[in-house]
């Protein structure tokens, strides 16, 4: 099994869940967060309001899903998320092991 963990533009995180509508996960969570990463020299120009030195507003995607079928989602994850500028954030992949 393995973990997808998604930091995405909050007005983006409704597009990335719904291309997951009918992906085969098998749990997933959704959390409002806030932090920066590379584009700290930025922050003053974010959406065209002064955030100087304050964490941006994202939404942190939680999945699990099959080892065979998590390219398949991360793949979706990514199309539905990338706008190409600074500030799209970040997707990770984690193995899991899961006890019962």
């Amino acid at each position: 099994m393995r973990q997808i963990i998604a930091v995405v533009r909050p007005h983006l995180a409704e597009q990335v869940l719904e291309s997951l509508k009918r992906a085969p996960l098998e749990a997933i969570t959704v959390s409002e967060v806030k932090g920066y990463g590379r584009q700290k020299s930025y922050l003053d120009e974010y959406q065209e309001t002064e955030f100087s030195e304050a964490f941006l507003p994202k939404v942190e995607i939680n999945m699990w899903v099959d080892e065979s079928r998590y390219e398949e989602i991360l793949e979706k994850v990514v199309a539905a998320a990338r706008t190409g500028r600074i500030g799209d954030g970040k997707v990770f992949t984690l193995p899991v092991e899961v006890f019962q």
